[in-house]
């Protein structure tokens, strides 16, 4: 379903609609650190996630948002790393909800322009802290297990450095 049109689609309802979230990470002095963005309505620190595109794999799909939130490049892995489930709220009608797919993405830069750079601010955290910050208990969850095991969690190519 196209972004748009989800608003026109979807009321209330108790199966949640499938998202696709990018955790961006990188390594600073032998530590996971991982990049939040603000949300554009509360103010919540959360990964950059949207509703699937058209014509991408689920995995670019998280690549794309985390440009487009918090101007981020870099190599985004093929397997799920997590899942989180939450409410998504609108102006005017009932919270919908959604379960977010979560892909790892290894930050290569952080552009200084970006789609929503004027909607949203970034910063960097250690895992541990980032887990403190989220409102999701299960993405809380999957940032504290990435800052006890990162190579659990990591794609592939990532721990080899690609």
């Amino acid at each position: 379903m196209a972004r748009d049109q989800v608003n026109d689609f979807v009321t209330a309802s108790a199966v949640p609609f499938s998202q696709y979230g990018a955790l961006c990470w990188r390594m600073h002095r032998g530590k996971v650190q991982v990049l939040l963005a603000t949300s554009r309505d509360t103010g919540r620190w959360i990964i950059p996630k949207g509703w699937p595109i058209d014509g991408l794999t689920p995995a670019q799909t998280a690549a794309q948002e985390a440009w487009e939130e918090a101007g981020v490049e870099g190599k985004v892995g093929d397997a799920m790393i997590g899942q989180f489930t939450y409410d998504k709220i609108r102006a005017v009608r009932d919270p919908l909800p959604c379960a977010v797919s979560v892909f790892g993405l290894r930050v290569a830069s952080l552009a200084d322009k970006f789609p929503e750079r004027k909607q949203r601010r970034r910063k960097w955290f250690d895992a541990c802290k980032a887990a403190r910050k989220v409102a999701e208990p299960d993405l809380r969850a999957i940032l504290r297990q990435l800052d006890k095991a990162p190579e659990t969690l990591l794609p592939e190519t990532a721990r080899r450095g690609a």
